[in-house]
């Protein structure tokens, strides 16, 4: 188990849904600056676990703890406030705005300053600043000032990443950044999480089933099965754990698996 400073932990977690138990007690300890990855098959309580953490839902059972404070009973938007910020499988945007529109208009969120519809956009120069940091960071820079809806779908899922963080939060929780993304803009989405992580104290969660990308940015490893945690480790650790293969990964990800666990010997 790792042994740094957390800045997450989940504690005995259960969530039920009338006699469906989707989460069941599940511990979690997420370490300060570290990519820790979440992955399972289709209904093994991921996105029920991140719901939990970002607040969407109420624990049956447990609490979440936040920089050392309990957070459990914290509604969704507090949670935001307090550092932690949440992508979602389907693109949430405004896609009549631009790009620069939609990330400026986060940060302004963020700053609690009204928009004045008298006052120019460029009078706002520090959020629009920020907001090309922001945009600078996932690689968006050219397209700053195109719509939004003219975005390619990966380009639309860069969007949301700047977004979040315009929030500035300390916790990214990343639900699926790969979903609907051609495979050969994978890899720009695995540098883009190192730039990001590179660049601020930041941590990062991500739920994914791209196992490329899994294997290729996380610190640390959590296996989901029926609601449970299945086991825990490092990329190699979790590469040749024969229970997690036989119960998930299998056959489907061998080279991948295979490449992870041959870095583990060298």
């Amino acid at each position: 188990m790792a042994t740094g400073e957390p800045i997450l932990e989940c504690r005995h977690l259960r969530k039920e849904f009338g006699g469906l138990v989707a989460v069941n007690d599940v511990s979690l300890r997420v370490e300060r600056g570290r990519v820790h990855s979440i992955i399972g098959p289709n209904g093994a309580g991921k996105t029920t676990l991140m719901n939990l953490i970002s607040g969407i839902y109420k624990p049956t059972r447990g609490e979440v703890i936040f920089k050392g404070q309990p957070i459990t009973n914290l509604p969704l938007h507090r949670r935001a406030h307090i550092g932690i910020g949440r992508s979602f499988q389907i693109t949430n945007i405004f896609p009549n705005l631009t790009v620069l529109e939609n990330v400026r208009l986060a940060v302004q969120a963020r700053s609690k300053v009204n928009f004045n519809v008298l006052r120019r956009a460029y009078s706002y120069d520090s959020f629009i600043a920020e907001a090309m940091r922001a945009i600078h960071e996932v690689g968006l820079t050219p397209v700053a000032s195109m719509l939004a809806s003219a975005l390619p779908h990966g380009g639309k899922r860069k969007l949301e990443l700047a977004i979040l963080l315009a929030g500035a939060p300390e916790l990214l929780i990343l639900d699926e950044p790969t979903a609907g993304v051609a495979s050969e803009q994978v890899r720009e989405m695995i540098e883009n999480i190192g730039r990001i992580r590179a660049q601020a104290d930041r941590t990062i969660i991500i739920v994914e089933h791209n196992m490329n990308l899994v294997m290729n940015v996380s610190d640390y490893i959590t296996v989901m099965h029926l609601g449970s945690v299945l086991a825990e480790g490092t990329p190699a650790e979790i590469a040749a754990n024969k229970t997690v293969q036989s119960a998930y990964l299998g056959e489907l990800y061998s080279d991948v698996l295979d490449k992870a666990a041959g870095a583990a010997h060298e």
